[in-house]
């Protein structure tokens, strides 16, 4: 049976016994995995937790999520497969935390130094966004160029290059199977409009609402990879979610 997980990087170690599980034949082909919820309960982790761990699972051609369905088994674990290890360590909900840490303080910065010249490179980028909703490739370039931009606006080399690397960590066949799930010209519509307040309170000056403007398109975006699998986001449960401990039953 499942057993709750300890430690750090959970989603991993949710997706390192999940593996072993069908490794061993527990769980067999063609088999459906228990609802989200369940999982979650039995191995003392948050649905997110669980979340992460299929997705790396179904890169791995171990599982196959099928939408209003469930996530079911569809081969036997091959003891060469190897795909998690070339997985980055950070799921995106982390990735995310670490963004709205960097980039809010960033885009606050920005707001308090801004000239005509950043603002219109801002412009460029929102308007490739914008003519390219139905382009994956257009949309993401136009996404990195934009966030790269409020770096450049500050005009330190170190933001930009660490706002640019944060960005491309998204680009590995784990985000971007779990982007297939979520992500499409209306999500991309509505990073737009968010990129749009950015923008207009780094134009106006306005240090407070670019920060707060930022924060919010973070935390719409994390909300967006929550209801990939159709859960009400809740951003308590979120916080500091790879951080905390499983539970532990008190023996004493």
């Amino acid at each position: 049976m499942f057993s709750p997980v300890e430690s750090r990087r959970l989603y991993r170690q949710v997706a390192d016994q999940i593996r072993l599980m069908i490794a061993s034949g527990e769980l067999a082909v063609g088999q459906r995995l228990p609802a989200e919820r369940e999982l979650a309960e039995q191995l003392s982790v948050s649905r997110p937790t669980v979340r992460e761990a299929l997705i790396v699972l179904e890169v791995e051609g171990l599982v196959n999520i099928r939408m209003g369905s469930g996530i079911y088994v569809v081969r036997r674990h091959a003891a060469n497969a190897g795909a998690s290890d070339r997985e980055p360590v950070e799921g995106p909900f982390e990735l995310l935390q670490a963004r709205a840490i960097i980039e809010c303080a960033i885009a606050e910065e920005a707001a308090g130094c801004a000239k005509p010249e950043g603002v219109a490179l801002l412009d460029e980028a929102l308007m490739r966004m914008s003519g390219g909703v139905h382009e994956a490739s257009t949309v993401l370039a136009a996404d990195r160029a934009f966030h790269t931009g409020i770096a450049a606006i500050v005009g330190n080399a170190t933001l930009v290059r660490v706002t640019g690397e944060m960005f491309d960590m998204r680009m590995t066949p784990y985000f971007a199977k779990l982007a297939s799930h979520f992500e499409g010209p209306t999500t991309w519509r509505s990073a737009l409009v968010e990129h749009q307040a950015i923008r207009n309170a780094i134009a106006a000056g306005d240090t407070a609402g670019a920060k707060a403007a930022m924060r919010v398109h973070l935390t719409m975006s994390q909300k967006r990879f929550s209801e990939s699998f159709g859960e009400e986001f809740s951003g308590e449960e979120e916080r500091g979610r790879n951080t905390r401990p499983a539970k532990v039953t008190d023996k004493t």
